[in-house]
């Protein structure tokens, strides 16, 4: 490969005149960020109309199934996507996926329109799952052209891509529905044509050699799966797992609370997509406001574990909230706690957590958690619904689980204090060793 300055690579490939000739690097950025763009806002159509069409067809008390059939379904979906990188291109199983998912949204198409449940069924775990491997797919190929230096510079940048996109892509579905007079279904075309713009744009970069792949990358290098056994082991590790645990094992909670309070307010199937669809806008819009104007601030001020923090301080008064009153503002603000912050200030702070951590175990604990861990925990959450709400003989209503989430976020913050110990000992240890002292 051709070197710039720096550590940029220019990839090789006919880049042409007029399309990226003189800085092929800036427009491969550009186009990664547009393309994320694509992928959230696609998904940010189907959200909503997944969501609006299975409260009609079965209710908010059937969401804690949908969700452990979705992880059950992803945890089969990931092991044949392995094997597929592992035979073919990267770029070849995006193609692939994409248009695979478009054929199955047209085929969606003309049999969500009555109440049947199978099919809204169905199409939730199917959109869900979608959301989970087009991103995923996205951050495989985007790893494997960039270096860690490289990564750390634009990354950021990138991925902002994808929370204009959730602005975008939210925001369009509700004024589909509520301007241009469309209905829920009408959404997915729509999204099969943004994923459309995707692929004309994957191999656009790929015609251009903007997708090539950095020297030395192999589609199976070393353990894919992690090892849980390596957390347990490293009492800091083991820490950041925990409130990883706890904080995803409240979150189908907060979302089946949300849900509830929506399904009883907005009982229009239609004038409730496009709420969904402008409160997934809105979200993402929290989200960028709080990256761009608050998380400095925080990291700057009270550092690290002050960015932990502000998620469950935000989610327990939104839960009291929520306990007062169960309205659609107390359950909008609840789920924007929980979800806004998760996306901005609580996603970049944990990331800081393992910067201190020796490479190879950082890989195998972030493996075991992000492919596994998190999975898991979510169905962990989902049976407690279950347990509280309808298997018990005495069950709780939606707003009493607000004290579940309470309780949660105040053994949350505990580990959190216990975590700032163990995360500023490995700090001056670190800082004692790079100045010389044993």
């Amino acid at each position: 490969m051709t070197r710039l300055t720096g550590t940029e690579t220019r990839p090789p490939g006919p880049t042409g005149p007029g399309f990226g000739s003189r800085h092929p690097w800036l427009l491969r950025r550009v186009l990664l960020f547009t393309n994320f763009f694509l992928i959230i806002a696609a998904v940010y159509h189907l959200k909503p109309a997944s969501r609006s069409l299975f409260l009609s067809a079965l209710g908010a008390d059937a969401l804690p199934y949908v969700w452990i059939a979705t992880a059950t379904a992803l945890a089969l979906t990931i092991g044949l996507y392995h094997r597929l990188i592992a035979h073919y291109s990267r770029i070849h199983v995006v193609l692939g996926t994409c248009a695979l998912v478009i054929a199955v949204l047209i085929g969606f198409y003309p049999f969500l329109n009555g109440s049947g449940f199978a099919a809204a069924f169905a199409f939730y775990v199917f959109v869900d799952m979608v959301s989970v491997i087009l991103v995923e797919q996205f951050w495989s190929l985007t790893n494997t052209i960039f270096s860690t230096r490289e990564g750390k510079r634009w990354y950021g940048f990138i991925a902002t891509g994808g929370l204009v996109g959730g602005v975008a892509g939210g925001m369009a579905s509700s004024a589909w529905i509520s301007r241009a007079g469309l209905e829920t279904m009408d959404l997915l075309p729509i999204a099969a044509a943004i994923i459309g713009l995707i692929v004309g744009l994957t191999l656009l970069m790929g015609r251009y050699g903007l997708y090539r792949e950095k020297p030395g990358v192999s589609n199976h290098e070393g353990p894919s799966t992690g090892d849980w056994r390596a957390i347990l082991r490293h009492r800091y590790l083991a820490l950041i797992a925990l409130i990883l645990l706890l904080a995803q094992i409240a979150e189908p909670i907060i979302e089946y609370q949300f849900m509830k309070v929506v399904e009883a307010t907005i009982t229009d199937r239609d004038a409730r997509t496009a709420y969904l669809g402008a409160f997934f806008g809105v979200l993402s819009a929290v989200a960028i406001g709080i990256n761009l104007l608050i998380t400095p601030l925080v990291h700057r001020w009270l550092g690290v574990l002050g960015g932990l923090f502000v998620q469950p301080i935000a989610v327990l008064f939104g839960s009291l909230w929520y306990l007062s009153q169960v309205t659609l503002q107390a359950g909008a603000f609840l789920k924007i706690a929980d979800r806004g912050l998760s996306y901005s200030i609580n996603r970049a702070s944990k990331e800081l957590l393992y910067v201190p951590i020796a490479p190879l175990l950082m890989f195998r604990a972030k493996a075991w958690i992000d492919m596994f861990g998190y999975r898991l925990f979510k169905v962990a959450g989902s049976l407690l619904i279950l347990l509280l709400t309808q298997w018990l003989p005495w069950p709780l209503e939606a707003a009493h689980l607000a004290w579940v989430v309470v309780a949660i976020c105040l053994a949350w913050m505990a580990v959190l204090v216990r975590l700032g110990r163990r995360y500023r000992g490995i700090l001056e240890r670190a800082e004692a060793q790079a100045e010389g002292h044993p």
